[in-house]
Order: C-alpha cells, then structure tokens, then sequence
C-alpha cells in the first residue's frame, strides 16, 4: 500500500517509517524539512506544509492510499499545525478521495476533566482535532491516544485499558500505529495506549 505520513522527521514518524516500510509498504515521507530524509526504493521524501492551502496539501498526497497525522510543533505551533493543519490534511485526504486516516493525538484528548494543567494547550488542540475527525469527517478514522512519550527501548507489548496517566516508548507508539493498518477492527476508534504486557498484534487484535 502507498502511505502518506505527516510529521515524518519527528521522533514518532521516523519510527513509523521503518514499521510501514518492514510490512511491506510504500511510504511518503512528508515533512517541513524533507532533505533529512533518506529516500530509498521503499521511501520518498515529500514537501509538506501545513501552513499550506487544502488544495496544496491535496497535491502533495498524491497516489496515496492512506494517511498519518504524526506531526507536532511541540507547542511552538499548536493552532497552526497540530490543530488547523491536522484539520486540513484530514479535509486533503477527503478531496483526494483517501479513505483510511490514523491520527496521533495524546491521552485523555477527548476527555478535559482528566488533563494536567502543564498541557492544557496542547490538549485544545488535540481535543478539537480529534473533534472534527469524528464529527465533520466520513473518513475511515483511528484515533490513537498515547501517554507520556519516552525514548527507551520498545517492549512490543502494551495495555489499552487505560485509566490514568500512562508512559510510552516511542518505539511501541510507532509499532502500533504501523499495526492499526492492518486490523479492520481499529475503524472509527479512539484507542488510549500505554506500554503494558500484551503483544502489540494480539492487542490491537482485540480492541
């Protein structure tokens, strides 16, 4: 399959690309920053600006078949790129006729009465992005809701019983999202995550 990922030289799309590319997908890799992308037989470097037009960010999905909102300004930019830019790339995929879309937003989005105070803007924008993908969307939508990302080691194994704040290795994050493609089953879900003790295929398998 041909993917677009959005936020491709970001901790988390950087991880993902390796996934997608290991199961046998072709990726392009959108970024702000594309020349730090190695293109290769399997990835291709793509210019993304989610400052851009609906129509400018519709041309540059060109053939894909499916869609990742990885991106994140870490709070630098928060209303332009990870509110209205996930916004548009959701409204892009639709003109293109691109029906599958994996969106990463962060833990509790949906849900105000749990947000620590430290993210609350951070937390707006996820909470009305992840708001409109549902709501003013047709697309065929999974929404993933990780904790506290860290840069360890990835365990291949998770929980999605989530109840309070969780912490997740990056490397699990990407796994699952890459994994979400393939299970039929993660279709207009929003799925909390955090690092556990299920394998991640079985996991998903069961959401």
């Amino acid at each position: 399959m041909k993917i677009f990922i959005a936020g491709a030289t970001g901790r988390v799309g950087e991880e993902l690309i390796k996934d997608l590319v290991k199961k046998g997908h072709y990726v392009y890799a959108g970024a702000r920053r594309e020349g730090e992308i190695e293109s290769n037989d399997s990835v291709q470097p793509t210019h993304l600006d989610l400052h851009g037009s609906v129509d400018a960010i519709a041309d540059t999905l060109a053939d894909a078949e499916a869609v990742y909102f990885v991106a994140g300004s870490r709070g630098k930019d928060l209303l332009q790129t990870d509110l209205y830019g996930a916004v548009k790339l959701m409204q892009a995929a639709e003109q293109k006729g691109i029906k599958r879309y994996i969106h990463l937003s962060s833990l509790f989005a949906l849900q105000p009465e749990k947000w620590s105070e430290a993210l609350t803007d951070y937390n707006i924008s996820k909470f009305f992005s992840d708001s409109w993908l549902i709501d003013k969307t047709n697309l065929d939508y999974t929404i993933l809701q990780p904790g506290n990302l860290k840069e360890t080691p990835g365990s291949g194994k998770i929980t999605t019983g989530i109840e309070k704040k969780s912490e997740n290795s990056i490397e699990n994050v990407a796994a699952v999202l890459a994994e979400l493609l393939e299970q039929d089953n993660t279709i207009k879900k929003v799925i909390l995550m955090g690092d556990g003790d299920v394998p991640i295929e079985e996991a998903v398998k069961k959401i």
